[in-house]
């Protein structure tokens, strides 16, 4: 299945690959559940072998609507069902809470939630929304886990740098008193205000480091270095180069903001939140979501780099 998405329901802009049913605004949680087709529930049952012994220590997991596989995982593992991870996100937010998007990977094996966070702040003029994002597996691989994504909103563009002075994200792994640990993270909304706060003073640090236009070429090249000696390869780089130089000199939104650090931070986020990738593959639109919970790589060494050059 294309992006690995199994159901889904969005708001405004198709995301990926315009899977899922479109809805007019965001949704409540009871409707959010089925309209995500996340109304169902895991199972665990136990592990067989070919001769019919039970095999011990372990369980496999089981969708119950329709028997799917999701993973195979310990006896110490905790499930947590959909249906938690949409109180949880109620009761943290408070009554009225909307969710913009949610649902199913991998045939259930991940699900994820999203809801808009109720306080918007601005930064350097610049008007900023906060999402709780919500990432669950049910296969064994993964934590549950929650992240607090600063989007611009004036572009759509996730701003989630590695700040050394604030987190923005929790996680725990399905072991010991699951449902107590997903109650402690209830501290959430303090980690948002605390790295929202943070990130408002780097941008302002950011934005007084002033750029001259050869530092500007120089960050362009450290940051896409060259991906061969052919042809293809040199064309393929001087065309993500002009891309990112396009969005630091031309982006409409990003004019006023001189020429400084912080342009081309906000620069480098435009441009891995909307280039379209060299190669296309089944999961790049997957991955780009996924930089909603774990952040940008090219981000975080943008970031880096203009603290270390």
């Amino acid at each position: 299945m294309s992006a690995n998405v199994e159901t889904m329901f969005y708001t405004r802009e198709k995301p990926w690959h315009g899977l899922g049913t479109m809805v007019a605004q965001a949704q409540t949680s009871e409707d959010a559940i089925q309209l995500a087709g996340l109304d169902w529930s895991v199972i665990q049952k136990p592990v067989f072998m070919e001769n019919g012994d039970v095999v011990p220590e372990y369980l496999v997991n089981v969708r119950d609507v329709d028997g799917m596989v999701l993973g195979v995982v310990t006896k110490r593992y905790k499930v947590v069902q959909n249906k938690e991870a949409f109180d949880f996100t109620d009761r943290l937010l408070g009554e009225g809470v909307r969710y913009e998007t949610a649902g199913s990977l991998q045939y259930g094996r991940r699900i994820w939630l999203l809801a808009r966070m109720p306080e918007e702040y601005r930064v350097l003029g610049d008007e900023f929304a906060t999402y709780l994002v919500f990432s669950n597996s049910h296969d064994g691989t993964g934590a549950v886990k929650v992240a607090v994504t600063p989007v611009r909103v004036v572009c759509n563009n996730t701003l989630n740098l590695a700040l050394s002075t604030a987190k923005r994200s929790w996680s725990t792994p399905h072991k010991g008193d699951i449902r107590e640990k997903v109650r402690e993270a209830g501290n959430t909304l303090l980690l948002a205000s605390r790295y929202v706060k943070s990130l408002r003073k780097e941008a302002e640090e950011l934005h007084k480091k002033k750029l001259t236009e050869q530092q500007v070429e120089g960050y362009i090249r450290l940051l896409l270095p060259g991906g061969g000696d052919s042809v293809a390869a040199k064309k393929n780089t001087r065309r993500v180069r002009d891309e990112l130089r396009t969005r630091y000199y031309n982006a409409p939104d990003l004019r006023d903001m001189g020429n400084s650090a912080y342009r081309f931070i906000n620069a480098v986020s435009d441009f891995a939140t909307h280039t379209e990738p060299l190669r296309r593959t089944d999961r790049h639109r997957e991955r780009r979501f996924e930089g909603a919970m774990d952040g940008s790589l090219l981000i975080d060494k943008a970031y880096k780099m203009i603290h270390e050059v």
